[in-house]
């Protein structure tokens, strides 16, 4: 997020922190009771949008106007949608920054958001490599 503040400061734009609160099937845990799964999901929805809350609250303390929004749908979709939705002049994603081979068996949300936004689309990596 420093990134963005940086950005953000010397352009006074708005920020929209978008929290997508769809489960990858992949995360779904079936060794729980079922009747406590979406107990856990709905503590786990709660934790991230708090996460997205705080990174807002941050931004808005150092002089950023920004916006925490809780949406529901398909990664890349949810956020092309919410992003014409809101009319952006630009989309900042962030991505993990793996490997080629990794980026050859799984498609990178990060790379659909390029490939398929009508908005220039700035990325930055979330995790340093090691």
């Amino acid at each position: 997020m420093d990134k963005v503040e940086e950005i953000t400061k010397r352009n006074s734009t708005k920020v929209w922190n978008l929290h997508n609160a769809l489960t990858d099937p992949d995360q779904l845990e079936f060794k729980v009771d079922p009747l406590e799964a979406p107990e856990n999901l709905a503590k786990q929805f709660h934790e991230e949008h708090r996460q997205i809350q705080d990174i807002a609250d941050r931004l808005r303390e150092s002089g950023v106007d920004s916006t925490a929004l809780l949406a529901h749908g398909t990664t890349v979709e949810i956020i092309l949608k919410e992003a014409a939705d809101l009319d952006v002049d630009m989309n900042v994603v962030g991505t993990h920054g793996r490997g080629a081979m990794y980026q050859l068996l799984m498609c990178s949300f990060s790379e659909e958001i390029i490939h398929q936004s009508r908005y220039p689309v700035l990325v930055i990596r979330t995790h340093k490599r090691t």
